[in-house]
């Protein structure tokens, strides 16, 4: 996409407060974003080559949904913890490891997407965010929820096809969580321990695709009261 484009898709943000620049080749933040930064509200650089997110980007408090979904991100900066009103936030597909500790700043965010990342170890920064509804980690190289994620608020966690092969009991802590996605795992059957199918609050969990046949998954004390 050329400059002029570039630019007329700024001026129309400017009116609207939405930014859409998929599918465009772009490398980098576009120049001059930062004039929209007192009224932008929606940003969508989705699908693009971008490899690093400026600084500058704690400069858009008034964002609240952020995808940037199909590009080559391998890291987040300190600011993104400054965008206050967050509610959406894309990140699938990148190259992501780590999440920088200011995330937890982030208190009015409601989904958060890793899946298809570089991930090995469960980021629990995401278990102070009290109003997460949804995270998705699916299909990253996550060996294990560590006993540190004493509590995490969000409703729903997907972890498909990561490599998870225990779970801890704390888990049954977790107030809200109500659907648990772990397929395609490393999972035992003895991971389903009794504190977790009876003390937890899960509706749903689903663990089809792991080292288990689920005719045991059947037989698994207090199933019935998950599934």
């Amino acid at each position: 996409m050329g400059n002029n484009a570039v630019k007329q898709h700024l001026d129309t943000a400017e009116k609207t407060g939405a930014l859409q620049l998929c599918k465009q080749g772009l490398k980098e933040f576009p120049e001059h974003l930062l004039k929209l930064s007192k009224n932008l509200r929606t940003l969508d650089f989705s699908d693009n080559k971008i490899d690093h997110i400026p600084s500058n980007i704690g400069a858009f408090q008034q964002l609240k949904t952020v995808n940037l979904s199909n590009n080559r991100i391998d890291s987040l900066p300190n600011e993104i913890g400054n965008l206050k009103k967050l509610e959406s936030l894309n990140l699938e597909n990148n190259i992501l490891t780590s999440l920088p500790p200011t995330l937890i700043n982030l208190s009015h965010l409601r989904t958060i997407n890793l899946s298809r990342n570089g991930f090995k170890k469960f980021p629990v920064e995401l278990c102070q965010l009290k109003q997460l509804d949804g995270i998705d980690l699916s299909r990253n190289k996550i060996t294990e929820i560590p006993a540190t994620a004493a509590v995490c608020h969000t409703i729903e966690l997907n972890l498909n096809q990561n490599q998870i092969s225990t779970l801890p009991d704390c888990i049954s802590d977790w107030p809200r969580l109500k659907v648990l996605r772990l397929e395609e795992n490393c999972l035992e059957i003895s991971a389903l321990t009794p504190r977790i199918m009876k003390e937890s609050k899960i509706a749903l969990l689903a663990v089809e695709g792991n080292v288990f046949d689920m005719k045991a998954f059947n037989h698994v004390e207090g199933y019935d009261q998950i599934n």
